[in-house]
């Protein structure tokens, strides 16, 4: 058998040994002996060695079954290399193919997330094994047991049904989350089933009513009551997510149809609405002649788009339901570029709301109910209307997050939150946007609604060559950088920006005119005297 000790146990090791073989063959059992017990010079040679030795390496010591034993050294350097080894398997088995093409569940960056972990951490419901088992969310794992056995009671079924099915999904629904998962096999696929239950339910409450589905009118979770607000915001941070294929497999089970993609897409949308940053009515007219002037149809149905990843990534494709997109335009060459990195100092992509109305472009609101379709004709740049509440920083800084990370999706949240940041400067460009009807805010006052856009941000890099808003931005600057615009704006502002300085310019006109007649008369007179 084979033992490792450290030197110091070594020498305890030697020394019981040899008490133990001199007790055995009787030597020093004289009571009159006065003989101190004697060691071979070998082995007082290796006791004194040890103590010389430092005591940091590991000693191997292979007992034979005969009594005897060998002696081997194992050194730290042999350590360290067997610990780079082993970091370089385990960096191995992260990079095999597909490992990283499933995921769609990111942690968010430490450097998007610094100061406001608020806005990406639940604060009342966790969903998945990001925020699993958290103190402050332990509370509602009560309410997501209650809605399970409400389910189970609803359906007839039993747990082993929804257990096992979610279990042939186990490793799929593992590869959509980031870094390792320290949760078993059946932990993991009970969290799924509980969590993705608990969804499901609060789905299909909020679209037929939580009585049809058995909860009691004063319930103080499945009820559509003040806490269902916070839920809502928790449920959209991209941390608090669960794949989209696994609530698709629950449903399917409950209502005994196992082909339900795109419904629970279809009850997501229906879910989130609240929280979408307009809400803009439109006429049937207006719809048609909105739908008519982008060439398509623009109503997201998921029932036929159905490559949502999990709850945040469908909300944010019915926010972007749209038709054709202008061609971003190319700011630098893309020759040696395709690959390039996006530069930090080219984000500046429009001047602030004070700065372009100096050189005579006027603001509108436009009427249309998705916020992100801006234009620019003839001067005026038209916006339309945007909400902002308590949530509105949380769901656009996990929109932001998922565009970062995601490789797949584009940065149409981004570019716009880029651009509106940009407008708006002071409280002073909040307050024109509000004057105009741009911007309606229910924070305390416009100069948090411009510290809001100006955090949202931070340590946010992008290609601009990719915004959808970049040519608009240069037709902006365009019209900003021709000087006779502001001439003309300055004009109209200092003499035209009421009846009143209207009258005193015209007045002032005539006067002049005036003056020059009489001087006129009196230098042609002089030269040319009546006869």
């Amino acid at each position: 058998m084979v033992a490792v000790f450290n030197k110091e146990l070594l020498s305890w090791y030697l020394i019981t040994l040899k008490l133990r073989e001199t007790v055995e063959s009787g030597i020093a059992t004289t009571p009159t002996s006065n003989k101190s017990i004697e060691f071979p010079d070998q082995i007082q040679q290796n006791l004194q060695k040890q103590q010389q030795e430092p005591s940091e390496s590991l000693q191997i010591v292979v007992v034979n079954g005969d009594g005897s034993f060998e002696e081997g050294l194992k050194s730290p350097e042999s350590e360290w290399v067997i610990s780079i080894k082993e970091k370089l398997e385990r960096a191995c088995q992260d990079d095999v193919a597909g490992t990283w093409a499933k995921l769609c569940i990111y942690k968010v960056p430490h450097y998007l997330r610094e100061g406001d972990d608020k806005a990406y951490f639940p604060q009342i419901v966790s969903l998945g094994p990001y925020h699993h088992g958290r103190r402050r969310l332990r509370q509602m794992d009560r309410h997501k047991w209650r809605s399970l056995h409400q389910v189970l009671k609803r359906t007839n079924h039993d747990t082993s049904l929804y257990l096992n099915s979610i279990k042939e999904l186990e490793e799929k629904a593992r590869s959509c989350y980031e870094g390792p998962i320290n949760l078993s096999s059946n932990e993991f696929v009970e969290m799924m089933v509980l969590d993705g239950c608990f969804v499901l339910e609060l789905f299909r409450g909020a679209a037929g009513g939580f009585k049809h589905l058995g909860y009691p009118r004063n319930d103080p979770i499945f009820a559509m009551r003040g806490s269902m607000h916070s839920i809502q915001r928790d449920m959209i941070m991209l941390e608090n997510q669960i794949p989209l294929f696994i609530l698709d497999r629950l449903l399917g089970l409950q209502l005994g149809d196992p082909d339900q993609r795109g419904s629970v897409a279809k009850l997501a949308i229906q879910f989130f609405d609240p929280l979408m940053p307009t809400d803009e009515p439109l006429t049937k007219s207006d719809r048609n002649k909105l739908e008519s002037s982008l060439g398509c149809t623009t109503t997201f149905d998921p029932l036929f788009d159905q490559s949502g990843l999990h709850c945040l990534d469908v909300f944010r494709r019915s926010l972007l339901r749209t038709g054709p997109k202008p061609t971003p335009r190319v700011w630098i060459k893309r020759g040696s570029h395709a690959n390039r990195v996006a530069d930090i100092r080219r984000q500046q992509l429009i001047h602030c709301v004070t700065e372009l109305k100096e050189a005579g472009i006027k603001f509108k609101k436009r009427k249309t109910d998705r916020f992100w379709d801006i234009k620019f004709n003839n001067g005026i740049l038209s916006i339309p209307r945007l909400l902002i509440h308590d949530g509105t920083k949380s769901l656009f800084l996990n929109l932001i997050a998922f565009e970062q990370s995601h490789l797949d999706s584009t940065n149409d949240i981004t570019s716009y939150v880029v651009f509106m940041d940009n407008l708006i400067n002071s409280s002073e460009d909040v307050g024109y946007l509000h004057y105009c009807g741009i911007i309606e805010h229910w924070l305390g006052s416009d100069a948090e609604v411009a510290e809001l856009f100006n955090r949202l941000c931070q340590e946010v890099v992008y290609d601009i060559n990719d915004s959808y808003l970049s040519r608009l931005s240069a037709r902006v600057n365009k019209y900003y950088n021709h000087r006779w615009n502001a001439w003309r704006a300055s004009l109209r502002h200092n003499y035209f920006s009421n009846p009143w300085a209207i009258v005193s310019f015209f007045a002032a006109v005539v006067l002049l005119v005036l003056t020059f007649a009489q001087t006129f008369y009196g230098v042609y007179s002089f030269y040319r005297p009546p006869i």
